[in-house]
């Protein structure tokens, strides 16, 4: 066993993937040419699992995966992997959906894995999160009366003026039970997952089952669903396409997603021909 092996996470939108949602053929080439070389490869990502499994089989990856920035850590190929799946009540789910039904927001999503429930029929929203011909078919309608499990996420669209009304509320009244994340332009959806969550809970476990050091881990992200997974890591690395927060308390920052910033990092810092 290599002695020297890294843990690398690769967040997706905005680091792995171009602007295009494609990994670039340098990206990919480096990526595995570092696991030919020993290293342990991972997708950490907020996206759920239907919505990454084409980039993790791209990639040729037998490795853990993080989803829902945290709520799920599973193996895609090893069903007796000691998963983890950590919920939102049901109870604080439609707490907050009766407060989105007050504010009279544009539309509520929530997912349990990859089941998806809408609140309101909206192709474009269904564009988004419908990734393939395969992925179960989604349940419309009312979620105060369709949701009946505890979800995994809930995503919430609200009226552009209703933004900080809304994340102030999720503080003032939920704080303790929830996180909550922004998306950011064009879409402003607010994200919640259960309280505790994030890519850095994903990462521990994983390091953990691999047996190496956060001074080992490489971890790659933009957004401030990255920060406590680049804060985590020893060799935090932040994109040239970095929200500002991000790259002031990462190690390094690299070129951007569309400059195959990944790939060129990995280079100089692992020696990668």
């Amino acid at each position: 066993m290599q002695t020297n092996r890294h843990l690398i996470a690769l967040d997706l939108d905005g680091t792995l993937l171009t602007d295009k949602k494609e990994i670039s053929p340098k990206t990919k080439q480096v990526v595995l040419k570092a696991m030919d070389e020993g290293h342990i490869v991972v997708i950490a990502t907020g996206r759920p699992h239907r919505a990454s499994i084409g980039y993790y089989k791209n990639l040729g990856l037998t490795t853990p995966m993080v989803n829902f920035n945290g709520a799920l850590i599973h193996h895609p190929n090893d069903k007796k992997w000691d998963a983890l799946h950590s919920p939102m009540s049901i109870r604080t789910a439609h707490k907050i959906i009766g407060t989105c039904y007050e504010l009279n927001v544009r539309n509520i999503l929530a997912e349990v894995m990859d089941d998806v429930y809408l609140d309101q029929y909206d192709q474009a929203i269904i564009d988004i999160f419908h990734m393939s011909k395969n992925d179960p078919p989604f349940t419309i309608g009312s979620l105060r009366n369709k949701l009946t499990e505890d979800p995994t996420s809930i995503l919430i669209h609200p009226k552009d003026e209703h933004i900080s009304t809304l994340r102030k509320h999720l503080d003032d009244f939920h704080a303790d039970l929830i996180e909550h994340r922004n998306w950011g332009a064009p879409w402003n959806i607010i994200e919640i997952v259960r309280k505790g969550m994030n890519k850095a809970v994903g990462l521990q476990k994983i390091a953990h089952y691999f047996h190496i050091p956060a001074d080992r881990i490489i971890a790659f992200g933009d957004e401030d669903n990255d920060l406590e997974m680049i804060d985590y890591a020893g060799v935090g690395v932040a994109m040239g396409n970095a929200i500002d927060e991000l790259k002031s308390i990462s190690k390094y920052v690299t070129d951007s997603n569309e400059e195959n910033g990944i790939a060129n990092f990995l280079q100089t810092y692992l020696k990668i021909g």
